[in-house]
């Protein structure tokens, strides 16, 4: 033993064990989760009509009254996206003279937790 040793009570630490991790490494199961802790979370929703790549050339060529081409086609369903995950699509509409969205499609739960993986 050193001198700093001397100086400290120093004991041997026991960790508990682990529960056993192969029962619990299979499928979340939807109706088990107690979601309640979380409603009230904020979360961003998003509609994206559409992406491209383009270079930093002409990315610095944009101007007032630029176009920039997407690669989705007109009246295709717009992706409506929840912090950046897909979870459904739809279609623009107007409520009272603002944007909305009328979904179309929505992904299951299921289809949902299997993307988080």
């Amino acid at each position: 033993m050193s001198q700093m040793d001397d100086d400290y009570d120093v004991e041997t630490v026991a960790f508990k064990e682990f529960e056993d991790h192969e029962e619990h490494h299979g499928a979340v199961n939807p109706e088990e989760v107690n979601l309640d802790v979380i409603l009230d979370v904020p979360v961003v929703i998003s509609m994206e009509i559409g992406r491209t790549n383009i270079s930093i050339r002409n990315l610095l060529q944009l101007n007032q009254g630029s176009v920039v081409e997407l690669e989705r086609f007109a009246g295709e369903a717009l992706d409506v996206l929840v912090n950046g995950m897909l979870i459904a699509h739809g279609e623009v509409v107007v409520i009272n003279d603002k944007f909305g969205i009328r979904l179309t499609d929505v992904i299951s739960p299921s289809e949902r937790i299997k993307r988080l993986a």
